[in-house]
């Protein structure tokens, strides 16, 4: 099976600056997309970045442009998110996605972590 493991969250005061992390593990041959999502209370799950296996950031919402970076460790299977200029609207759990393929014959599946609580509150 494969897990992912995001930490990093936490309460924040406006302006300030978080840095989530997730990381895969289990039966992995390889990753192709990994990104992040977060779903507010009361909205529906949205995506916020996403990154191609070779690094480069393929998707960043409007709202978070020129805040917030993604980026990742093929070697640690991990994928983090920058999260600089934090305001209130940014307050969701934030959940991580990763496109594995568990054997090199094998389609590649969609997996997710846990989430992880982001509050920007003073």
């Amino acid at each position: 099976q494969v897990q992912l493991v995001e930490s990093g969250g936490g309460l924040v005061q406006p302006g300030g600056s978080l840095r989530l992390s997730c990381a895969a593990s289990g039966t992995i041959f390889s990753i192709n997309t990994m990104g992040w999502y977060r779903q507010a209370p009361g909205k529906q799950r949205e995506l916020v970045a996403t990154i191609t296996s070779g690094g480069s950031t393929n998707y960043l919402d409007d709202s978070v442009k020129g805040r917030f970076t993604i980026s990742r460790d093929n070697a640690k299977n991990t994928v983090y998110l920058q999260m600089n200029s934090l305001t209130p609207e940014d307050t969701a759990v934030y959940y991580c996605n990763a496109e594995v393929k568990r054997l090199p014959w094998v389609s590649t599946i969609p997996y997710w972590g846990q989430g992880t609580q982001v509050t920007v509150s003073s």
